[in-house]
């Protein structure tokens, strides 16, 4: 039988993504975001909410660009870090030891370190409540060449993504594979 908890923000698996952008006078800052995904496939889209309140809401709003990286497992410390602390008061490439990298499609950059970044322009923005919802028109993915398998796409085993359960406020690592897709197609 289920028990109603009430309307809570509950999805499973929830993505941890790294959202680069530049502020005014250009510096760099990485803030990690638990609201966002995949939502169009042509173009190709991604959405991330945030906070009106966070540095990262002015940045996007006058850059109109950002990126979204994919951090490793071994870079959780500075997932957790990135979405503890501002960059209003600290540059977070420096203090996490980040090599910045402006990417060559945006006006935004990205940390060399993170396996995976989608390169964005901003497409659309939505009022949601307290969340500002940023729509990006993904320009160009740029990935780590070790991760890449036979089919030039980014192996997830290698990637090793982070996943959040907001729940319990806890990080975790992907997991095995279970099936591949597709598998149970009748003919």
């Amino acid at each position: 039988m289920k028990k109603s908890i009430g309307p809570k923000t509950l999805i499973y698996p929830n993505p941890v993504l790294l959202v680069g952008s530049y502020d005014e006078q250009n510096v760099p800052n990485l803030m990690a975001v638990s609201w966002g995904s995949i939502c169009c496939s042509d173009p190709p889209c991604v959405a991330v909410s945030i906070r009106k309140a966070r540095y990262t809401y002015n940045n996007i709003m006058q850059r109109k660009a950002f990126t979204v990286c994919i951090p490793s497992e071994k870079h959780v410390n500075v997932a957790d870090y990135c979405g503890i602390y501002s960059g209003k008061q600290e540059n977070k490439f420096a203090r996490n030891n980040l090599t910045e990298v402006k990417s060559s499609v945006v006006d935004a950059p990205f940390a060399d370190e993170f396996p995976v970044v989608l390169h964005c322009k901003l497409r659309e923005i939505n009022d949601l409540g307290v969340h500002t919802q940023f729509i990006g028109e993904i320009l160009d993915v740029t990935v780590d060449e070790e991760i890449l398998n036979e089919k030039g796409t980014p192996n997830i085993e290698k990637v090793l993504p982070i996943i959040y359960d907001y729940g319990t406020k806890t990080y975790y690592g992907i997991g095995q594979k279970l099936i591949d897709s597709f598998t149970n197609i009748k003919r």
